[in-house]
């Protein structure tokens, strides 16, 4: 598939999963979303692929990450920035190690500390002082540090969202220009509202109708795009809660359900 380019100044934003950390459908149930037909049911773990020019930017490794790199037919990854170290975001780490053929060097990591000493532990083979029986055997990887200070990566800004996973638990957000990506949380303190602020296009995490002590919910979630303001909102790691007609319906103006393989662009430059 060819995708029309993009200025310099503009990323395209494919959406690789919406789900919530089992996936939708989730195994062993026979729900009406999850037996669905209905594709936009169908929801792999959470991650996006930021594309400016020929360089693409992943946000997190799902466990299901080659199906969706596959599905998407994107042949190539040039970079990775992590918003937390938690399984649905992380373990699909492996299906990394192809890239260093066509890279020409490891796949540069972006990500808190927190998050490295997981990946290390998580995938301590990558990283032991011994010779590789093969090219490709294990993944090779480098990392860059970021906290909550803005940087760039692959000519894109970043700005971190410091945000709450429940009470004691820390995770990112991103905004990329006039786009911001903020899955896994419940609560997001005035600070990063005031990070949020002009953006156009708002990706929120929204997990069932019911509370939860980790993520916010569907009426949270709308509360939160309002304070916000963004012209679009999209939510995702979405459960099988959410049927995507019904819950379409009830949704105000200017927020909608994500679904796996959306597209949409951000302008970078502003």
């Amino acid at each position: 598939m060819t995708h029309p380019s993009q200025p310099n100044h503009h990323a395209e934003v494919v959406f690789l999963g919406t789900g919530t950390s089992v996936g939708v459908p989730v195994l062993g149930c026979d729900c009406d979303v999850c037996q669905s037909v209905n594709p936009r049911n169908h929801r792999m773990r959470c991650a996006i692929v930021l594309r400016r020019g020929a360089e693409r930017l992943l946000v997190d490794t799902p466990p299901d990450l080659r199906t969706q790199l596959l599905r998407e037919r994107i042949p190539l990854i040039h970079a990775v920035l992590f918003t937390h170290e938690h399984a649905d975001h992380l373990f699909g780490l492996d299906d990394l190690r192809l890239f260093p053929f066509r890279l020409g060097h490891p796949v540069p990591l972006y990500c808190q500390r927190r998050v490295e000493e997981r990946i290390r532990k998580s995938f301590d083979y990558a990283f032991v002082e011994r010779k590789a029986t093969h090219a490709g055997s294990v993944p090779q990887l480098t990392f860059s540090r970021i906290d909550d200070d803005p940087f760039e990566v692959l000519g894109i800004p970043v700005t971190p969202i410091p945000m709450k996973h429940g009470p004691n638990f820390d995770v990112l957000g991103f905004r990329f220009g006039d786009f911001a990506y903020c899955t896994d949380t419940n609560h997001i303190p005035p600070s990063s509202l005031e990070r949020l602020r002009g953006v156009k296009t708002l990706v929120l995490g929204a997990l069932r109708k019911t509370p939860h002590p980790t993520h916010f919910n569907l009426e949270q979630a709308i509360e939160v795009a309002h304070s916000v303001g963004a012209q679009q909102t999209f939510l995702t790691h979405l459960s099988h809660d959410l049927e995507y007609e019904e819950t379409s319906k009830e949704l105000p103006t200017g927020v909608a359900l994500a679904y796996d393989g959306l597209r949409v662009v951000a302008l970078l430059d502003c």
